[in-house]
């Protein structure tokens, strides 16, 4: 597996990288708040995990947690591949993410 920083600096790329996308394309002001919210909040994880500061592995799981929460129900509803594919990258932060702090790797 990749280092956890790596894990997050690249969903975080990916989430605020898709809501911006999501912004020129169509418009949406929701996408691109959602999208650079939770991109911070993974590239922000990804800072303090590589700087062995606390809260880094929290930030990472968080961003997780609130993409999980707002992809997955309407991956459901839709079956449209973007949710399918944010779901996906949800699932994986959780993961990751829940995986190390479970066993205690909360930094």
């Amino acid at each position: 597996m990749a280092p956890l920083d790596t894990i997050a600096f690249v969903l975080g790329a990916l989430t605020a990288g898709g809501g911006i996308t999501g912004y020129v394309r169509t418009g949406s002001v929701p996408s691109v708040a959602a999208g650079v919210t939770v991109g911070t909040l993974y590239t922000l994880g990804a800072l303090r995990i590589r700087n062995n500061t606390p809260y880094g592995v929290e930030f990472a799981l968080l961003a997780s947690i609130v993409l999980a929460g707002s992809s997955i129900p309407r991956a459901i509803r839709s079956g449209k591949p973007l949710p399918i594919g944010l779901s996906l990258l949800a699932t994986y932060g959780l993961w990751a993410f829940g995986t190390a702090w479970s066993r205690g790797r909360v930094n």
